[in-house]
């Protein structure tokens, strides 16, 4: 369902999933602006003489709230990222974690951290960093899941687009069968987070040469 908002003429794509029988409000992510719609029902055909009334049992969607607009800081780095600058996200903790940042830095990456899973896949999925670094951890029944776990749901073209670096014990650093088994472009083991620079740098490197054949095709076939 698409919906255009009457105060800033925002279009608001709505999941028809979502959508109730009856009408439901939605608030304009642009200028915050409340609408009513009309839901499903206002489309549907009259019953017919005689005939029950449907049913209703059946759960009712809930009413479609877009997602809150971006915060201050996810401005920030949407411009960094198009203003060509170098963006690295750190979504995990501990010594490794430190030592990793400040190798990224020496590399000249602007490195930031997150807490949030949510937050943090949103912005690899826009494009914003071209670096992600997060610990290899087993999913638990129950927990929310991890950002290597989100990773590996990003559109092909976003995950792409992100050198992923993912850390753990369990790794032999810069292992080549590890690092195509969890989908990562590097793997590295904690012992070595803080003198694997060059290896950042090469590895890089070697996989900007590899997808460039198809960074080439896309922007000839985007000029045509």
């Amino acid at each position: 369902m698409q919906a255009q908002c009457s105060q800033c003429s925002t279009r608001i794509q709505i999941d028809d999933t979502k959508v109730p029988d009856r009408p439901f409000k939605v608030r304009c992510p642009k200028c915050q602006t409340v609408m009513t719609l009309p839901g499903r029902g206002a489309d549907a055909p009259a019953a017919a003489p005689g005939a029950e009334p449907p049913s209703t049992a059946a759960e009712v969607p809930p009413p479609y709230e877009p997602p809150p607009p971006p915060s201050p800081e996810a401005t920030a780095r949407r411009e960094r990222a198009e203003a060509g600058a170098n963006d690295a996200l750190i979504a995990m903790s501990g010594p490794a974690a430190t030592s990793l940042r400040q190798v990224l830095e020496r590399l000249q990456f602007n490195v930031d951290s997150v807490d949030d899973v949510e937050e943090g896949a949103h912005l690899l999925e826009s494009g914003v960093y071209e670096v992600a670094v997060t610990a290899q951890t087993p999913p638990e029944p129950g927990k929310p899941e991890t950002l290597a776990q989100r990773m590996l749901r990003l559109p092909i073209d976003a995950r792409r687009r992100v050198f992923v670096i993912l850390v753990g014990p369990e790794f032999r650093t810069a292992d080549g069968t590890q690092a195509w088994a969890t989908q990562a472009d590097l793997v590295v083991n904690p012992a070595d987070a803080g003198r694997c620079e060059h290896l950042i740098r090469s590895t890089m490197t070697e996989r900007k040469r590899l997808y460039q054949p198809l960074v080439d095709a896309r922007r000839r076939i985007e000029s045509e």
